[in-house]
């Protein structure tokens, strides 16, 4: 009797399980459609912000904070289309 009642709670818990699974997905803290991004410190810890097209423009927006501006580390470079690297130059 009392395997088949640990049977029955087993099978009986495993939908429960199955809902407690993983949780939300973390946003990713690193835009790369920026340039530049701004981790400003608090007590709390710090907070990252890349939303910003140039230093400067961060620079003046981590004023009078506890801030430091940064490059975007996973920022997309741009680069010209059609245009590759140069060709190795040769000695005559």
């Amino acid at each position: 009797m009392r395997p088949i009642l640990n049977a029955i709670l087993l099978v009986a818990g495993l939908p429960g399980v199955a809902l407690m699974g993983p949780g939300p997905a973390a946003a990713q803290t690193y835009d790369p459609r920026y340039p530049v991004c701004m981790e400003v410190y608090t007590i709390d810890g710090s907070s990252i912000d890349c939303s910003f097209t140039s230093i400067a423009q961060c620079a003046a927006t981590a004023s009078g904070q506890s801030a430091q501006c940064y490059a975007n580390p996973y920022a997309v470079q741009g680069r010209q289309p059609g245009l590759g690297p140069s060709p190795p130059r040769r000695n005559r």
